[in-house]
């Protein structure tokens, strides 16, 4: 694999370097002591089998005590190796996705917002989950040629007691069945990436449907919806089965292989006596079947393949400044020169639609500005990156998003480590204090997206997030909009006492007047051909 994510990877698995190079040394352990243990017992068997035919005399003269032993010692060194890889490559594989899928929640995270918005729920689930698993199990895969050549080097050494013809045949076996596998890890690649795609549409139809669920079984659309989750699974049934029928193709190549490889190495090795033929025959079988794992691996190559390709468009698109960012969003254009104070307090007010909330966005660097005209503390903001953007404002945007958990998970967002004193104070200066105390207190679970909660007071929560951001800035976009005017009026006034008492500037979005009157300019946007304009500062 080449490319951003093939990057990422190899830094993410650095660490681990010393706990694979264990795992692959087992797995050579396990390779060569399984072809031994089996050539071993084979020839024991036949010999022991000669002997008895042979008269009590043959028998006496049979040392059996040395090639029994033999054969426990290489059974208790298949199975302390076989477990010491599964451990080891395990953990390897485990620690490393870890640290993968850490860095690619910031990878999508720091995506432009144009791009962040053509990822859906789904296919971001899809990202973090099912094409993170797909590079796991690769990972776990990568001692499988260590597995085979030291199962394929301890059975020519063993068919070397018959000769050069059996270790001939066992290698010519070996390359057809993998000239075998390779033909069909093509075919079983289109089925893993159309399985791929198959879950990822299941993912996204149903984040899309439970979104809407109290809306959809209003208007009666339950059936509908159902309907449309069941073509997806159909479709990813479908998906599935053809792809694991493939998988079992290369069960029975390995076998087939297997078989072929062990009645050639039989025959050739006949001249040199049953023990030898039957050694033979059961080393070349177990050397072919060794070969297993790493036709498994190229089996999920191609699912492998594709994953990766999904990751690559995501850790191929760092955050970029905002004079970069795609214009797949509206973008902003000013006429008039809007110059921003971080310390000031700013209104921008005007019509729906006519952009404020797009300015909001561009502040923070989502958006972009093709023309000049903004400048933030004296620095145009052409000139300034997303993230010097984002650490200049505490942002409460107007359609606030919560997280599914506790009201201090949701305040923690913003606050990190904060103390209880500090996260009861936002609480206090958004009146919204009493109401968590009522429910249970800050470790309260309040649902997917705040579902306990109503349209008032998820906002007063996103507000006291705000609150607890230690920016320069606060920039509230319609903070108390939805509200009674009893609780606007006393946000009102606990947001004055509050910016009075931090030295924080403010920018807000308003088209109550309670709030606005805390404001010392106002810029009034309207609506233009095809553009937003700052009219009157």
């Amino acid at each position: 694999m080449t490319g951003p994510f093939a990057r990422a990877l190899r830094d993410a698995g650095r660490t681990q370097r010393r706990v694979l190079v264990r795992a692959c040394l087992c797995a050579a352990l396990v390779g060569s002591a399984s072809v031994l243990l089996l050539g071993l017992s084979g020839w024991f068997l036949t010999a022991a089998a000669a002997a008895g035919a042979a008269g009590p005399i043959v028998v006496q003269g049979f040392n059996y005590m040395l090639p029994a032993a033999g054969i426990r010692l290489l059974a208790i060194a298949r199975t302390g190796a076989r477990y010491g890889e599964r451990l080891t490559s395990h953990a390897a594989a485990l620690r490393t996705t870890a640290t993968l899928r850490e860095r690619l929640f910031r990878a999508i995270a720091a995506m432009p917002v144009a791009r962040a918005l053509s990822v859906s729920a789904g296919e971001a689930s899809s990202h973090l989950v099912q094409h993170v698993a797909a590079i796991e199990g690769a990972l776990v895969r990568r001692t499988a040629p260590w597995a085979l050549f030291s199962s394929l080097g301890a059975a020519v050494a063993l068919l070397l007691f018959a000769g050069w013809p059996p270790a001939a045949a066992l290698a010519g076996c070996t390359a057809a069945t993998f000239g075998v596998v390779e033909l069909a890890s093509r075919r079983l690649a289109r089925l893993e990436r159309a399985t791929q795609r198959s879950v990822a549409d299941l993912k996204t139809e149903l984040a899309m449907l439970l979104q809407a669920a109290a809306e959809l079984r209003c208007y009666g659309l339950d059936g509908w919806a159902a309907e449309r989750i069941r073509l997806r699974e159909r479709a990813l049934g479908d998906a599935q089965r053809a792809t694991t029928a493939a998988l079992g193709m290369f069960d029975a190549i390995i076998a087939g292989g297997g078989a072929v490889a062990g009645a050639s190495c039989f025959v050739l090795a006949s001249h040199a006596g049953a023990p030898v033929a039957a050694l033979a025959a059961l080393a070349a079988i177990m050397a072919v079947d060794g070969a297993g794992a790493l036709a498994r691996d190229r089996a999920a190559s191609g699912g492998v393949a594709a994953a990766a390709a999904r990751l690559d468009a995501i850790f191929g698109a760092p955050d970029a400044p905002v004079a970069e960012a795609t214009a797949a969003l509206s973008t902003v254009v000013v006429a008039t020169p809007i110059e921003i104070t971080l310390r000031g307090r700013l209104a921008l007010t005007g019509p729906s639609g006519c952009g404020k909330t797009s300015l909001v966005e561009a502040l923070i660097g989502l958006r972009a500005f093709p023309a000049a005209g903004v400048t933030i503390d004296r620095r145009d903001i052409e000139a300034c990156d997303g993230a010097w953007l984002r650490a200049q404002f505490a942002w409460c945007p107007q359609d606030a998003m919560l997280l599914a958990g506790s009201v201090r998970a949701n305040l923690s967002v913003a606050a990190g480590d904060g103390d209880e004193a500090m996260l009861w104070e936002a609480l206090e200066d958004a009146m919204l204090a009493d109401r968590v105390r009522a429910l249970g207190g800050l470790d309260v679970w309040i649902g997917e997206n705040g579902e306990r909660l109503s349209g008032g007071e998820r906002r007063r929560l996103a507000l006291a997030r705000a609150y607890l951001r230690p920016s320069p800035c606060l920039l509230l976009d319609e903070p108390t909009e939805g509200l009674d005017r009893a609780t606007e009026n006393k946000i009102v006034a606990a947001l004055a006492r509050r910016l009075e008492r931090t030295g924080q500037g403010l920018i807000l979005v308003s088209h109550r007047s309670a709030p606005l009157q805390l404001c010392e300019r106002r810029i009034a946007i309207d609506i233009a051909p095809s553009r937003h304009t700052a009219l009157a500062a």
